[in-house]
Parts: structure tokens; C-alpha cells; sequence
């Protein structure tokens, strides 16, 4: 069946037909429907008193129908009490807001109408209605209308909250790091937002949206929680050709990671290295956050470094932090260093026993990407600075010291992303010596050189890998990297280059990555060349 509605004059009728109707039905009710949606669209558009004058069939096929659109009003005037809405809500939907109206055009009476009643929810109204009553002719193309909002009920408030799943999930989580407490007043939306952030944690999930259930005198909040395998184990195995003696040379690390395994979002970190150049780390750390179920956490590092018969270095820290949010944290503490020389003749003039303490400041911003296995953590800055002093025979100097460690992943699209990470640091010092300079280069600085064969007063490199992600559990990527590094004690200024490619593939028993890269320097009379191939493996447990 044929539909064709015209209006009362030619203007009408280009109203009409503007609003593109369907002309085609299967029967009278298809079409019955069709021009009650077009009588509301009219309405929508201010024309709130357009009557349909009559539906005739002029044959088999085909019905005509004519509609009086009448007055199109085009503003509405509407009255609104204080107490029960706020002018800063109207200001963002209204140029012409006054003590006790505002103006708005009529076509936007519904869209607003709904904002305003979610605005009116989210003080823990959620049963609240909203309607204009009244409705009146201002002049012959404006209305004025009364705002009524109703409530059946008194102000909603979070009464009890119940987690399923992870029953163990740690409170001070939820009061600090979510933010979700018991009296806050209830606006679902909020939640949602909040238990979203529940991503950016390594050891706990949201597999189900919050439920609530209102009772008479009552609301109780439902979060539905799994716990996830967050213990990780890390180790990789170095090697390359010494182009010296042309022998091969060995390297590698392991890394223990323990998180929340007593339910307090604690973590503990255990750290052995040893490289080719005959220098051992040991280090531990430990991350207590929410001390007595206050916002403020605790974080305690030990790390013991040896380089053959020459020196042995021990740095301890305490940090006070405050997790300002999901992804933002700031911190403050002491750092205390203290080194030896091993050597029972001192032939090295630079190498000398001092002992350094810094106050500390840092920031940390860390975003997470909990969906893609691969790649968990999209974005991370660390920064912090040190203000401290060095004791040496007697003698103090001031030193300052600066580290940013920042990175990110650009998505390009769903398979193809490219990494990039700027790392650098700066110790500021009148003099130094070669047993307290950064120590940098290997798998996780600049590839292609060996594990911390590189000492400097200053330096800053850049990582970069273009991603081709396979399927969800095998990428290949390239490498380029390129450092600029100062040594002051030799006066040193290099420019250092690594490139290569690798790959990762997800297992059931972890994330297996080899890396080849060949690492070159700009000057060559100081070369440093080298040529490494690293295979790591991270599984969770």
C-alpha cells in the first residue's frame, strides 16, 4: 500500500515531506503507525497543535492524508524552582538562564529533559520523575511551562556494598583506589565509571557490571570481582661474541615477582643478574600500599651491585606514596647510598669508597591495557629527583640527580602499533667517581651492548619497535634504538645506535621473546660494538 500525506497549504507540505516518512506498507495498521510517528516528529518540532484532518483510501493501493500542521511555536520559556536544580545544570544547556526560568528552543525539550533528569538521579534521586506541566501561550509563536520533578523517595545512599567472586578483594581498594564507601550517595553511572578502573590493577577484574538492590529502607551495592594470577616469574639468557677474544659470552637475569598473595594489594620483587663483565646485582623491593587503611603506602628498595674485584655498591630507599587515583601516584622519601673499593692496590684513581643520601620526590602515571596479553601496560612515566650529598674522606659535596623514564604504544590499527620509550638520567656533581656513575646498556636500555657495560654522568636513549601483531598470542617487531651518553671522568661524549628485530609468542607457560640486535657507536676509536641475541620467558603462576 501506497501512503501520500500532504499538508493544508505548499509550505506545510515540504514540513512534511522534509521528514522523509515511509511511503510503502504491508497493511492499514503499518500505515496508521507511520502517521502517528509522523504527527510526534511534528510535535518534537514545535508544531504541538497539528491535527490529521483525514485518511482516505482512493483505491486498492493507495491512501492519502491530509494533516493541519497550525502554529509552529519555536521557544519555550520554563519555570524552575532552586531548591531542586541548579543553575550551574541549566548553564550547559542554555544560553539565557535566569533566576527562576530559562529559554530553549521547543526542539530541544526532550533531549534536555532527559539530561536534566539524569543530573537529578545522579544526586541519589534514581526514581525521580521530570515532566512540564502547565503549558501555556506566552505570544503567537512561544510557550511557558513549570518544571515539576517528583520523588517518591528520600535521597538514595550506598548502605551496604557486597563483592562477589573475590570476596577477599582488599577493602582499603575499595575505599581508596576506587573510591566507593558506604553513605556515599548513589548515582550508578559514577560507579560504573569507577569500577571500570578496576582494569588498570593486575590482580583483580570486573566480570560483571555493579548491581544494585533497592529495598524500602536500603540500597546495597553488588561488584562482581575475580582474582587473577598476577605472580610472575622473568628470566632471560644473553649471549653474544666477545670481539676481543672471539668467545662467547653468557648473561641473564631472573626476576621474581610476587603480588597480592596476602590480599592486601602488596607486592614484593626479588632481582638477580649477572652479566659477562663480571658484575652480579641483587635486588629487592617491596610495595605495601595502604598502610592502616589510609590512603598512604610504603615503598622499601635494596639493591647490591659488585663489578668483579673492583667495588661493591649497596643503595637502600624508603618512599612514602599517595595514589591520587587509578593511574596517578606521587611519592617522596630517602635514598642513602654506599660503595667500597675492593681494589688492595688502588691503581684506579677514580674508584673510592663514599657514602651518598638523597631526599627524593617522583611522580608515576601508569595506564593499563588489561584486554591485549601481549602488551598489558600501554602507558607508563615515571620522573623523579634527588637533592643530597656526598660524604668522601671527610669532604661533603652537593649532588642532584634526575631520572624519566616514560613509554607508550600507538595503536595504528587492530594488528599494527609502534612502541616507543625515552629513558634518561643526569647526576650533578662538581666531581665523581667511576663507581657512582649510571651504568646503562642491554636488553632493557639500549640493545646490542652488554648488560651495564656502559658508565656515565648523563644519559638519554630512545627505544622504538614497530609492532605487527600475527594473532593474539605471536607479534614480530623491529628494533632501532639510539643513545647520547656523557662520562665526565673520561670526558666522553658518545653516540650509540642498536638495531635488530625479534618476536614474542604467548604459551601456556608464558610469554617466550627473542631479541637480536646489533649495537654500534658514532666514534671509531672508541668502539663498541657488539652483537647480542636474548631469549626471556615471563610466566605467571
Amino acid at each position: 500500500m501506497q501512503l501520500k500525506i500532504e499538508g493544508k497549504t505548499e509550505y506545510e507540505t515540504k514540513a512534511i515531506d522534509s521528514l522523509t516518512y515511509l511511503n510503502t506498507h504491508q497493511d492499514y495498521n503499518s500505515v496508521k503507525y507511520e502517521l502517528d510517528s509522523i504527527q510526534k516528529k511534528l510535535y518534537k518540532k514545535g508544531y504541538i497543535e497539528n491535527e490529521l484532518m483525514f485518511l482516505q483510501k482512493t483505491n486498492d493501493s493507495t491512501f492519502n492524508a491530509k494533516l493541519h500542521l497550525k502554529k509552529k511555536f519555536n521557544m519555550i520559556y520554563i519555570y524552575f524552582k532552586k531548591e531542586e536544580i541548579e543553575s550551574s545544570v541549566l548553564n550547559k544547556i542554555s544560553e539565557h538562564v535566569y533566576n527562576d526560568y530559562f529559554e530553549l528552543e521547543f526542539s530541544q525539550v526532550e533531549s534536555v529533559l532527559k539530561y536534566i533528569n539524569s543530573k537529578v538521579s545522579e544526586k541519589g534521586l534514581p526514581f525521580s520523575k521530570l515532566h512540564l506541566s502547565n503549558i501555556r501561550i506566552k505570544n503567537n509563536l512561544d510557550l511557558e511551562a513549570d518544571l515539576v520533578i517528583e520523588s517518591s523517595q528520600p535521597k538514595r545512599l550506598i548502605d551496604n556494598i557486597v563483592i562477589k567472586g573475590y570476596e577477599e578483594f582488599p577493602k582499603s581498594y575499595l575505599k581508596h583506589y576506587l573510591k566507593i564507601k558506604p553513605k556515599q550517595v548513589f548515582d550508578l553511572k559514577k560507579i560504573e565509571n569507577k569500577t571500570a578502573q578496576l582494569n588498570n590493577l593486575t590482580f583483580a577484574n570486573e566480570i560483571k557490571s555493579p548491581e544494585v538492590l533497592f529495598s524500602k529502607d536500603s540500597t546495597t551495592l553488588y561488584l562482581y570481582l575475580e582474582k587473577t594470577k598476577n605472580n610472575a616469574f622473568d628470566g632471560f639468557l644473553g649471549f653474544g661474541t666477545n670481539e676481543d677474544t672471539n668467545k662467547l659470552e653468557f648473561d641473564g637475569y631472573l626476576n621474581l615477582s610476587l603480588k597480592n598473595n596476602l590480599n592486601f594489594g602488596e607486592s614484593l620483587r626479588l632481582l638477580y643478574k649477572s652479566d659477562e663483565n663480571a658484575q652480579k646485582t641483587f635486588e629487592v623491593d617491596a610495595s605495601m600500599p595502604y598502610l592502616f587503611k589510609s590512603p598512604i603506602g610504603i615503598d622499601l628498595l635494596l639493591r647490591i651491585f659488585k663489578r668483579d674485584s673492583s667495588f661493591t655498591t649497596t643503595n637502600q630507599s624508603a618512599k612514602i606514596h599517595y595514589q591520587v587515583n587509578a593511574k596517578h601516584k606521587v611519592y617522596a622519601g630517602i635514598a642513602s647510598t654506599e660503595s667500597n673499593n675492593l681494589l688492595t692496590q688502588n691503581i684506579n684513581l677514580s674508584i673510592s669508597d663514599y657514602k651518598t643520601q638523597y631526599f627524593t620526590i617522583g611522580y608515576q602515571f601508569l595506564r593499563a591495557s588489561s584486554y591485549n596479553l601481549l602488551f598489558p601496560i600501554k602507558s607508563k612515566l615515571n620522573f623523579e629527583a634527588g637533592i643530597g650529598n656526598r660524604k668522601n674522606s671527610g669532604e661533603i659535596q652537593k649532588q642532584n640527580q634526575f631520572t624519566i623514564d616514560a613509554f607508550n604504544i600507538f595503536k595504528l590499527n587492530q594488528k599494527n602499533s609502534v612502541y616507543l620509550r625515552v629513558n634518561a638520567s643526569d647526576l650533578i656533581s662538581k666531581t665523581y667517581f667511576e663507581n657512582e656513575l649510571l651504568r646503562f646498556g642491554g636488553i632493557n636500555s639500549i640493545r646490542g651492548f652488554e648488560e651495564n657495560s656502559l658508565f656515565s654522568s648523563l644519559y638519554g636513549l630512545i627505544n622504538t619497535e614497530y609492532r605487527f601483531q600475527l594473532n593474539n598470542s605471536i607479534y614480530i617487531h623491529s628494533i632501532i634504538d639510539a643513545a647520547y651518553f656523557e662520562n665526565k671522568i673520561t670526558d666522553t661524549r658518545e653516540k650509540l645506535f642498536g638495531f635488530g628485530f625479534g618476536f614474542g609468542i604467548l604459551t601456556k607457560a608464558g610469554l617466550f621473546r627473542f631479541n637480536y640486535a646489533n649495537g654500534k657507536n658514532e666514534n671509531t676509536q672508541f668502539k663498541v660494538s657488539n652483537s647480542k641475541i636474548h631469549l626471556s620467558l615471563t610466566t605467571n603462576f
